[in-house]
Parts: C-alpha cells; structure tokens; sequence
C-alpha cells in the first residue's frame, strides 16, 4: 500500500444483513524522548492524539539512538498510526 493512502477494512455486518465498512488511514511520524523507545512512543501517540481522533493503533517502523560522548542521549522512533476516517 502506498504512503498515506486509506485502508479498508470490512467490519461486522449491520443488523439489516449487509455489510458496512470503515476506511481508516495511515501517517508516519516520528518522536523522541531522553528517556526510552517505550516513551518516545508514548509522548508521540499522546501528541499526535491532540489532532487525529479515533487513534486505533500505531507500529514502529524503525528505531534509532543518538550518541554523544559514548552515551545514549536520545532515542527517536518513526511509528506508522493508523486511524479511522470519519
């Protein structure tokens, strides 16, 4: 699937038999944090439900480190988040 183009994904069946369907979409974006991954992610998914609703899960797609001095001073991950279209 190409970037930032909706997904469709069939849901349950409507009480009249027929079947409906929610179309949801895909951003990336990237957050970092001094602390680790796991808060990295957590600070972006939290800043990134401030514009985007209906947040319905996110996947990391790649993780990264910046060292200064021979130490870890920062840990960046680029999430893909995928949300339902209204």
């Amino acid at each position: 699937m190409a970037k930032n183009q909706p997904a469709k994904h069939p849901s349950t069946s409507s009480a009249s038999g027929s079947a409906s369907v929610s179309v949801a979409k895909i951003i990336e974006i990237k957050a970092s944090s001094k602390k680790s991954f796991e808060d990295a992610v957590e600070s972006g998914i939290k800043r990134a439900s401030k514009t985007v609703s209906d947040i319905k899960g996110a996947w990391v797609a790649e993780q990264e480190v910046r060292v200064e001095n021979g130490k870890v001073t920062e840990f960046r991950v680029l999430m893909r988040v995928t949300f339902v279209l209204k």
